[in-house]
């Protein structure tokens, strides 16, 4: 292991002979950014490109069960009309390179909030196709039947929405263990929206698959035309209602009502479709009952809200960076700010 290269290379290499994916050295080996704590790592054996990736060095305590759940969803996702990244190999045992990772194929295809290329860039008639791909996405995923696709187990999805609320109180709470930190007064009608949450919760749903943390950060797109080339970071993928990844988008999506909370930032954003036009795109796209897609939104403003305070709280008692935390809080306070708003 080197300082440049966090993966085993000769180990890697040993597995990939048991696995009979190819032969003789890793060539071209590359660290791939992305904005994830996550290493990947790109390389070609024989000729042919593979995909690693594994947790950080820093294992946190789900490390390595979120790459077995990462690997085995998107075993699932085979064959689907889901765009997402091939799987290959997966190794869930954590001793040949010291976590579990998988391999996968390489995705051809761009992120569009680092840039636009010239072709989307200069049509916003790309660009509002490009939203409603996105959306078309996520309608593909929701429409999977889990148990067919072998996930049953996957995830909890009896009360699933009885329990979010709860959920990310506890969470938020658990946030008191930073002294430093100045405790959710600073959040802006934290408790109101957690009210309103409890008291219009659909009485319903219908289980499926969820991304988890939906957004145009966490896509990508192809570099011909608008359409998705894959979905990425499934880190957070799980059993539960479909309808809270068309909420996330909503939560995360530039509105007339202020700037999308979550730093979803692409140039130029003229062009995209307005937040009515994605959720009348879905509806076409789905069975499931549309008729509360506005609590999905608050919900998803609450729970990411949540989750990004989180790192306030660590950057108050001087365990992450401070302009980092602070940004995040502001994210925080947004989020609240636009789902006080659409609760009225």
């Amino acid at each position: 292991m080197t300082k440049e290269i966090p993966v085993d290379l000769g180990a890697l290499a040993r597995w990939m002979d048991g696995e009979e994916l190819g032969s003789g050295p890793l060539e071209d080996v590359t660290l791939l950014g992305g904005g994830t704590q996550n290493i990947l790592l790109r390389f070609t054996r024989n000729g042919r490109p593979y995909v690693l990736r594994r947790p950080p060095p820093h294992l946190r305590k789900n490390s390595n069960e979120t790459m077995r759940r990462e690997a085995r969803m998107l075993a699932a996702l085979a064959r689907s009309d889901v765009p997402h990244p091939g799987l290959i190999a997966a190794c869930p045992e954590e001793d040949v390179i010291g976590a579990a990772f998988y391999l996968m194929e390489p995705v051809d295809g761009f992120n569009p909030t680092v840039a636009l290329p010239e072709l989307h860039g200069n049509d916003p008639a790309i660009r509002h196709r490009m939203g409603l791909s996105l959306v078309e996405g996520i309608a593909a995923l929701g429409a999977i039947d889990y148990e067919k696709a072998g996930l049953d187990g996957f995830g909890k999805p009896d009360n699933y929405l009885k329990r979010q609320v709860a959920r990310w109180q506890g969470q938020l709470e658990s946030y008191r263990e930073f002294p430093s930190w100045p405790g959710p007064q600073r959040i802006p009608g934290v408790a109101k929206v957690a009210k309103w949450l409890e008291d219009n919760r659909p009485s319903t749903f219908q289980p499926g698959i969820i991304h988890g943390d939906y957004h145009l950060a966490n896509v990508m797109y192809r570099h011909d035309g608008p359409e998705l080339a894959a979905i990425v970071d499934w880190e957070l993928t799980t059993i539960g209602d479909p309808l809270l990844d068309l909420g996330w988008l909503l939560a995360t999506w530039p509105q007339g009502d202020g700037p999308a909370a979550g730093a979803v930032g692409v140039r130029p954003w003229d062009g995209f479709p307005s937040a009515d036009e994605l959720v009348a795109h879905y509806r076409p796209r789905t069975s499931r009952d549309m008729g509360n897609i506005e609590w999905y939104g608050v919900l998803a403003c609450y729970k990411l809200g949540i989750i990004l305070e989180g790192t306030h709280a660590r950057a108050c008692e001087g365990k992450a960076p401070k302009e980092t935390g602070d940004k995040l809080h502001a994210s925080t306070v947004g989020l609240f700010e636009r789902a006080l708003r659409w609760i009225g």
